[in-house]
Formats: structure tokens, sequence, C-alpha cells
């Protein structure tokens, strides 16, 4: 054979192998192009997403914000509330035991016996045990009736006497609290 139809044939050889090269890269570009349409599509859509999520960020901030300084004010209020309560507490117990103290001392001033006659005149014949969580010592008998009145009477009297010593350290809440006992009456 000749070099030149050999020559042909090897070249006819490379360009069928050429050709069957090109279709297949043909198919793949296509389907690159085809991708490549569907990757552009996402990212459009990732943009839309990502601008529409800046542009809440700073609406999510500001309700932050708000947010952060209502608790605060809230905090606030609340911690002033506190330290009201605490004082008036500490305030309720002072008056309180002034209270217990004038209470006793009326019952001890006052005269005990002419009491439980009272009672016994009434036909009760007995005077109520403490109350209870007081030790026995504590709390003399409490009768009925007539009796207990005055004495609550004699401890209110006395607990408006001691405010009038002390009137000028009380609050105003301590005043008026004297003003409903002392009307009590």
């Amino acid at each position: 054979m000749d070099w030149k139809v050999a020559l042909d044939i090897l070249v006819s050889l490379l360009l069928i192998a050429t050709i069957g090269y090109a279709v297949r890269l043909n198919s793949r570009l296509s389907a690159l192009r085809k991708n490549r349409d569907d990757l552009a599509k996402t990212i459009i859509n990732f943009n839309e997403a990502t601008v529409r999520a800046e542009s809440s960020i700073p609406k999510l901030r500001k309700a932050a914000d708000e947010a952060g300084q209502t608790l605060q004010e809230r905090v606030e209020k609340a911690q002033s509330l506190r330290d009201d309560l605490a004082f008036m507490i500490e305030r309720a117990d002072t008056m309180a035991n002034r209270l217990e103290n004038a209470v006793r001392s009326a019952r001890t001033d006052g005269p005990p016996a002419r009491v439980e006659n009272t009672g016994r005149a009434e036909g009760q014949g007995r005077a109520d045990p403490p109350s209870r969580g007081a030790p026995a010592g504590d709390r003399g008998p409490v009768p009925r009736g007539a009796g207990g009145r005055a004495a609550q009477q004699a401890a209110i009297a006395a607990a408006a006497a001691a405010s009038e010593a002390e009137s000028d350290e009380r609050s105003e809440a301590e005043r008026e609290l004297l003003r409903a006992l002392q009307s009590m009456r």
C-alpha cells in the first residue's frame, strides 16, 4: 500500500475520533448551559433572600432595643417597688412590736382580777387560752365580752399615747395606721 493511502486512512480515523469527541463535548456543553441557567436562577433567588434578610435586620434590632428598654424600665420599677415594700415591711414590723408592747403594758397595768371576775359573772367561768404560737407567760388570758373590748381599747389608747410621743419619727403611713386604730374606739 501506498504511504499516501495509509496516511489518508490514519487522518480519517483521527477525524472520526475527533467528531465523536466533538459530539460528546457538545452534549456536555448543552448540559452545562442548562445547569448554568438553573444556577443563575438559584443565585438570583439567593440574592433576593439576602437583600430581604439584610433589610429586616434593622427592624429586628429596633424591636430588640425597644423590648430591652421596656424590660429595663420594668426591672427598675420592680426594684423600686421591692425597696418600697421592704421599707414598709420593716416599718410595719416596728409598729407591730410597739403595738404588742403597748398591749402587754395595758394588760399588766389594768386590773386583771376585775376582768376575770367579769367573765365569771357572765357565766363563762374560764378565760381564753393564750394565742397560738405565743408562750403562756407572754400573753395573759383574753376575756370574752366587754372586758376584752376594754383591754383592746386600752391597748389602742396606749399605742396612741406612745405614738404621739414619737410622731416626729413616723412616716405618713404610720400616722394613718394610728388614726385608723384610734377611730376604732
